[in-house]
């Protein structure tokens, strides 16, 4: 888990593709990371365990399964590509973000860059499926850059970076055209998906979720007295 606050940039040292994905090392060069082996890092908005192939080196290790490859831009990385990395949340990690699992949900595209004095506006185009969970005013991660969404539109949403975000991550550098990894907040996965499947009273025995509701007698177990321990009413 993570904050989608980033430490800053690193380069990428080596990657090597194979069949089962790809090896990726990172070199973090000024940044000052306390990363054991098998820790979690978030790697432009992915989370890899880190897996060094020998102790020392000060260099990061990760092996990158087929399907991120395949399904973030992990898999168009080269030699000096810069990523935004952050080390996993602990019980004293400030809350400056928002939870970030580091799962991509999917790749969008950036498709205008607008530079303002106070702000950077950039607009980002997601793939068809995750607009439903991305609300004005809510949260989403960039890139593993925790962001609030300023506004939405059609097929696409904006948000707007002030100037340190430019100067600490990679989207100092973002252009038109420029793919990025996208992952929604958990919250709203979690309301939508409870909407969708549940909205009408939980399942009986034996349904599936997104049965029609005429299918088969649905029940809800939220009575008052659940309301009235979970706090909800008085």
């Amino acid at each position: 888990m993570f904050t989608g606050i980033i430490l800053g940039t690193a380069a990428v040292a080596k990657l090597t593709r194979h069949a089962g994905g790809a090896r990726l090392a990172i070199d973090p060069g000024e940044l000052e990371l306390t990363v054991a082996p098998g820790d979690s890092v978030c790697v432009s908005g992915c989370c890899l365990t880190h897996c060094p192939a020998t102790a020392g080196g000060g260099v990061l290790e990760f092996d990158v399964i087929k399907e991120s490859v395949d399904r973030t831009t992990l898999g168009g990385l080269r030699v000096g590509s810069r990523v935004n990395i952050e080390t996993s949340l602990t019980p004293v990690t400030p809350m400056g973000g928002h939870f970030v699992q580091g799962h991509v949900d999917g790749v969008g595209r950036i498709t205008r860059v607008a530079a303002g004095r106070d702000e950077t506006r950039v607009t980002v185009e997601p793939p068809a499926d995750l607009m439903p969970y991305i609300v004005p005013k809510g949260s989403i991660a960039i890139d593993g850059i925790s962001l609030t969404i300023a506004a939405v539109g059609g097929r696409s949403f904006e948000v707007a970076l002030i100037p340190t975000t430019l100067k600490l991550t990679t989207l100092g550098q973002a252009k038109a055209g420029h793919r990025v990894n996208l992952e929604t907040d958990i919250i709203a996965k979690t309301v939508v998906n409870w909407l969708t499947h549940y909205a009408g009273g939980t399942p009986a025995p034996g349904s599936s979720p997104g049965s029609s509701p005429g299918s088969r007698p649905r029940t809800s177990n939220v009575t008052e007295d659940v309301l009235r321990n979970a706090g909800f009413t008085l």
